[in-house]
């Protein structure tokens, strides 16, 4: 009986310790910033980019969003560089998610996610930050890795 009680208060006090869903009504801001995407072939795109900097802020992402505009994104950044893991649950929308170095070199792509998807989906190495942007914007703007992010929180920004 008493090692039932035990496993019990440790099994409630893990469930108080576990994050708390994100729920779509809850108010969640992002500052918003400029990044320059300039491709090995001479493009150079600009697009307007919402920053997710906090855990909480990386956690809710585009999630429950029903459209996004074709310059618009979000940056995720990371303190270091990592492999980062992303997913699609509670996202409506298909996304390029477009993963950078602290050099600011783009070193993947994931092209059009499947929405609602729990599948995880990998920078594939260190990474430092992604950028999420409508699906079919990479292939549309010949994004592809190697090139160069410009912006304050890259080396050479």
């Amino acid at each position: 009986m008493r090692q039932a009680v035990l496993v019990l208060l440790t099994a409630l006090g893990l469930l108080a310790a576990a994050p708390r869903p994100i729920l779509a009504q809850e108010p969640m801001t992002f500052d918003t910033t400029e990044l320059v995407i300039e491709t090995q072939a001479g493009g150079s795109h600009r697009f307007t980019v919402e920053l997710a900097l906090s855990m909480r802020q990386r956690s809710r992402g585009l999630m429950f969003r029903e459209e996004l505009a074709p310059d618009a994104g979000m940056l995720f950044v990371y303190p270091q560089e990592q492999e980062i893991r992303m997913w699609m649950r509670n996202t409506l929308i298909p996304l390029d998610m477009i993963f950078v170095a602290s050099n600011g070199r783009i070193v993947h792509i994931a092209e059009e996610t499947v929405p609602l998807s729990e599948k995880v989906i990998s920078s594939g190495g260190p990474a430092r930050a992604v950028i999420e942007v409508g699906g079919g914007t990479a292939r549309r703007l010949a994004i592809r890795p190697g090139d160069r992010v410009r912006h304050p929180l890259f080396d050479g920004g």
